[in-house]
This record gives structure tokens, sequence and C-alpha cells, in this order.
């Protein structure tokens, strides 16, 4: 497969800004490609984790920004734990991620970060997820509130739902974690 960069003089500043976001030095990655022989998503994406690496050490621009894996990413840490060199490919997405929202490139199909923000904001509050609110509150942000909605009685009855917000999940440390990941937003720690 060929691989088309664009390299321009203002966006040779991607690959230091990602580094820099991230923690991670790119140039450590060999491109043995386990990273992608992982991925749950690789063969879902335009390119796979190695790819989006490769084009960041070659200077790609904010072509690699629109590209469709850094939202399909499921931040799960396969192609961590698989590195031997162990770059954080997940952290190096979420800086892509951000990058994206920053510079308002062009968004996926969907809403990925509407979702991620609902299905954060229900983790925060009740200290794990709670789908019925995640799901409420995207499909109110979304304004598509009733597409879907004769799956939830199928959902309900079958117990791949509950009403009630979840219980028992340590509260007071997820909201520390929160705090602690708004400190240092951007920072790569």
């Amino acid at each position: 497969m060929t691989i088309k960069i664009k390299k321009q003089a203002a966006e040779t500043g991607l690959r230091r800004k990602v580094e820099e976001m991230s923690g991670v030095d790119l140039s450590l990655c060999y491109q043995c490609k386990k990273c992608t022989c992982g991925c749950p998503v690789a063969k879902l994406s335009q390119s796979p984790p190695s790819e989006i690496v490769r084009r960041l050490q070659l200077g790609a621009g904010n072509e690699l920004l629109e590209n469709d894996h850094i939202w399909l990413c499921l931040s799960c840490e396969t192609c961590y734990s698989r590195c031997p060199m162990q770059i954080n490919v997940a952290s190096v997405i979420d800086a892509l991620r951000t990058l994206t929202l920053a510079r308002k490139t062009s968004l996926p199909r969907g809403n990925s970060p509407l979702f991620n923000r609902t299905f954060l904001k229900a983790v925060e509050t009740y200290g794990r997820s709670y789908d019925l609110l995640a799901i409420m509150q995207y499909k109110l942000g979304g304004g598509n509130l009733t597409q879907d909605v004769e799956k939830f009685p199928t959902m309900l009855k079958k117990g791949k739902m509950a009403i009630l917000p979840p219980s028992g999940a340590d509260k007071k440390t997820v909201k520390q974690i929160f705090k602690k990941a708004q400190q240092h937003k951007g920072s790569g720690k």
C-alpha cells in the first residue's frame, strides 16, 4: 500500500506536538507492526496504528488528523502491551484526537467526540458506566432521540441495560482520577 504524505512547512511540527502531548518518543518505533497485529480495529480503519506512527515519523501533516483510526481506536492499549519498545500508541492517538478537536479538523462519521464526552461524564458522575444516561445525553446532543428507540425494551428485558444508576463504585477515587486527568490535560502524563 502506498502512503501519500503532504509535507508542508506549517505542518512540520505535528510530530513534535504529538510527542510532547503524549510523552512518546516516536523515533523508537522500528515498524515491527506488533501493534497493528493485535489491534481489534486495525482492519476497520484506513490506517492501522503502525502506519499512523510511520506517517508521523515521515512528517505527516493535517491529513493525519482526518484519519478515521483516531476515532475508531478503543484505547484498549493492546498495542502498548505488544510493543517491544513500549511505545504507547493509545497516548499518541489521544494526542491526535485532542489536536483534531482543537483545530476543528473534519470530525468522524457519527459523533465520536460527543459519545466520548457523554460516556466519560456518566463515569465521572456515577463512578462507573451508566449506559442509560450516556445514551440519553448522546441522543439529545446529536438530535436523534428517537433513533433505535424500539430496541430499548428488548435490551431491558435481556438485562443489557439498567434503568437505575449503578451502585458500589468508589466514586471518590474516580473523581480524583478525573481531577488529576484534568490537571494534566495535554501534558502526556
